[in-house]
């Protein structure tokens, strides 16, 4: 065991975010911690890597245990280039190949025993050396500086002029090259695109030590993680597997407790009717077995029922209008910045219905294409049509369409004047803003609140072709799955970019692939695109994709064979007869003592009359009459009980 979390707790100002957190990691297990958006796993993070005190629990770390961490604000700031500090990395080795080298030197100037006693610790270290990867260490770090994206020229670029995405990509190779016992990273893939996270994949699942990651990246889950914990109401709770795994798992566990609540809820329900019956029976046989039935009913152990957590976006997108069947027609259109060229005449239609794909490298100019043609900017040569009809709907990563000065209420009541208050409320509400958060500043939000703003504004757009760049960004998985439920229900067209194959495997029906030379297209998933690159290329791309055939439930009961089928709808039959039998006895039964307890509530009655109560003859027919429904109730009341319970068990 590499380390031990036990029972973490963590609250703020009254607020349980984290509630006996308990969870184990082996020397090679690779791990995934989720949870919804401030579920508390970054806090949890904080807490494993000693930067937050938890007000109880324990961390504990196997002896000699090296632990790597990278936050979501992790950069490198130096004024080194870029190779020259990662090379810092390594800094041991750097010292001990001079140390080789000097003594190299010095070797020519002995002779003797001197000359002997030299090799043998120029041996030594050497061996030293060598073991601790001193002849590979500069193409490691050289494979690990071109897998996240630092190619050619650019691994010596000064890292004081880079941007803070690429300073979190910086030290995130510094990290891998450490190679500590235990990596732990959060949100890894915000800063990559599409082949550095596959790089990343394939590093880490072959890694040899352990990795806990914070990852929204369904399919960057699938690919590296055996184990999944998951962070929900405060509580934690681990499943084995990757991240469809769970999936499956998370889906029939809270089946099986919503099946057992209602069950019990069932069982509750009969028992209170029982007991309530039996008191109305009003003997003294009965009203014991009653209270009986009441204490041990009592001490039952009530099953919770699953809580629905109030943390989904109610996303509906539909189009105003219909458009007309040709949406957009780009032709021969080139765009550079100085003497960076990002794409050169590229052609491409978009008809009515689509949803479209569009990936590349960082760099290729994916988001410029999008603006673009939301005439944001200009093209260097080329055009770009729209169709009949065509009313965009544009949602922009970097959330300019947004007022950071404004409200969230003053941001769409302004665009939409005709709503009314309660109107933009009721908007607000199904994005998850209740209450005074309608008075916050856009400018004071996080980066998935602002995601959910600029998702509500495209809602209210009612366009008929949806642009979206990287839409997913910021997004927790179940607001990613609402988003995906939304475009897969939408009538209209959608072109957008990502980097989330996951959601493209699930939206897209054609994916453009944009780089400098050009565009390639394939009508396909995002695995289709994998199968035809790699078939392309010959390259293993393919290893970037999620395991196959995982959480599939197979009956083996399913090939019957007909006379077993036949003896089956038999038995059955003979049961359901059987069933129906006793609903109808009990049923009978409720009948005729309900018949025999009036008319002893009548007898009773006329024991009253003046005239039967000084007949002695009288008072003893009635008597006997009583007595005889007695004897006759009682055999009843035995036959219910009996029933009933035969019924509900």
């Amino acid at each position: 065991m590499i380390i031990s979390v036990q029972n973490i707790s963590k609250s703020f100002d009254d607020n349980t975010i984290l509630d006996n957190i308990s969870f184990n990691l082996e020397d090679n297990d690779k791990a995934a911690l989720i949870g919804i958006n401030g579920a508390g796993k970054t806090t949890l993070l904080n807490i494993i890597m000693g930067n937050l005190e938890a007000d109880s629990g324990l961390v504990s770390l196997s002896k000699d245990t090296s632990v790597g961490y990278l936050s979501q604000e992790s950069t490198v700031d130096s004024d080194n280039d870029i190779l020259s500090e990662l090379m810092l990395a390594k800094k041991d080795l750097i010292d001990m190949e001079d140390r080789l080298r000097k003594m190299e030197e010095e070797m020519a100037h002995l002779s003797g025993s001197e000359l002997s006693s030299h090799m043998d610790s120029y041996d030594k270290l050497s061996n030293v050396f060598q073991n601790a990867g001193g002849l590979t260490y500069k193409s490691e770090i050289n494979g690990i500086i071109n897998g996240l994206g630092f190619i050619g020229e650019d691994k010596n670029k000064p890292i004081n002029q880079l941007s803070g995405g690429q300073k979190t990509r910086v030290a995130l190779s510094r990290l891998l090259i450490q190679k500590p016992d235990l990596i732990i990273l959060d949100e890894p893939t915000n800063h990559l695109d599409l082949n550095a996270i596959a790089f990343l994949e394939n590093f880490l699942t072959n890694y040899k030590g352990a990795v806990l990651v914070v990852s929204h990246d369904r399919y960057f889950l699938d690919k590296v993680v055996n184990k999944v914990i998951e962070i929900e109401n405060t509580h934690g709770m681990m499943f084995r597997g990757n991240y469809s795994d769970y999936a499956v798992k998370k889906e029939a566990l809270r089946n099986e407790r919503l099946n057992a609540y209602y069950k019990q809820q069932a069982v509750i329900e009969h028992q209170e009717k029982v007991i309530k019956k039996l008191q109305q029976f009003n003997r003294e046989k009965s009203i014991k077995r009653a209270e009986s039935r009441k204490k041990a009913l009592d001490k039952i152990k009530r099953i919770e029922k699953p809580v629905e957590l109030n943390d989904a976006m109610n996303l509906a997108l539909s189009p105003e209008v219909t458009s007309g069947n040709d949406v957009l027609s780009i032709k021969d259109m080139s765009k550079s910045y100085g003497d960076n060229k990002l794409f050169e005449d590229i052609s491409f239609d978009i008809t009515r219905g689509e949803t479209v794909a569009l990936i590349g490298a960082n760099g290729t100019g994916k988001t410029t294409l999008l603006k673009i043609i939301n005439g944001l900017l200009k093209p260097d040569s080329g055009d770009y049509t729209l169709g009949t009809n065509v009313k965009i709907g544009y949602y922009d990563q970097e959330h300019h369409v947004l007022h950071d000065d404004k409200t969230l209420f003053d941001e769409l009541q302004d665009e939409h004047p005709d709503m009314n208050n309660t109107e933009v409320r009721n908007t607000l509400a199904a994005f998850l803003f209740t209450g005074d958060d309608v008075y916050k500043k856009i400018g004071n939000l996080s980066g998935g609140e602002k995601g959910r703003v600029s998702l509500a504004k495209l809602m209210l757009s009612k366009g008929n072709f949806l642009i979206l760049d990287e839409p997913t960004n910021h997004l927790d998985i179940t607001s990613k799955e609402i988003l995906e439920d939304a475009l897969n229900a939408y009538e209209g067209t959608v072109l957008y970019v990502s980097h989330d194959r996951y959601f493209i495997n699930r939206t897209a029906g054609r994916i453009i692939e944009l780089e400098e030379k050009g565009i390639t297209e394939y009508l396909g998933d995002y695995d289709y695109y994998v199968e035809k690159k790699a078939g392309m290329t010959g390259s293993n791309i393919s290893e970037g994709q999620p395991a196959q055939g995982k959480g599939i439930i197979k009956d083996d009961n399913t090939d019957m064979t007909s006379s077993s089928g036949a003896l089956d709808y038999k038995a059955q039959k003979e049961l359901n007869a059987k069933r129906r039998k006793n609903e109808s006895d009990l049923k009978n039964c409720e009948e005729r003592i309900t018949y025999l307890e009036s008319e002893n509530k009548k007898l009773e009655e006329k024991m009253s009359d003046p005239l039967i109560a000084t007949s002695s003859v009288k008072l003893q027919e009635i008597t006997s009459a009583i007595n005889s429904n007695n004897a006759e109730l009682e055999e009843l009341y035995e036959r219910w009980e009996e029933l009933e319970s035969i019924l509900n068990t």
